[in-house]
């Protein structure tokens, strides 16, 4: 079953690199990007710790659905604004 995330937008948002990234949650920064493209799917721990280093929980993350675009998003809220 694929998983879905958002990591790189979080980290776009927070202006994180990806080393940065992975040195706070202990992996290589290539599990990073494998993450981000979907190659690689994370454990429940490392899916925990990514979660936290941004505060968030694991389901604003990672999901079994594809997440909705972030101009789908800002067009939505902006319709309802």
């Amino acid at each position: 079953m694929e998983i879905y995330n958002r990591i790189a937008v979080f980290r776009a948002e927070r202006g994180t690199s990806r080393r940065e990234l992975a040195d706070a949650v202990g992996v290589n920064p290539q599990t990073i990007g494998y993450l981000e493209r979907g190659d690689y799917n994370p454990s429940l721990e490392l899916a925990m710790r990514i979660a936290g280093y941004f505060d968030v929980a694991v389901d604003h993350l990672f999901s079994f659905q594809p997440f909705e675009s972030v101009a789908v998003t800002l067009r939505r809220v902006d319709a309802q604004g």
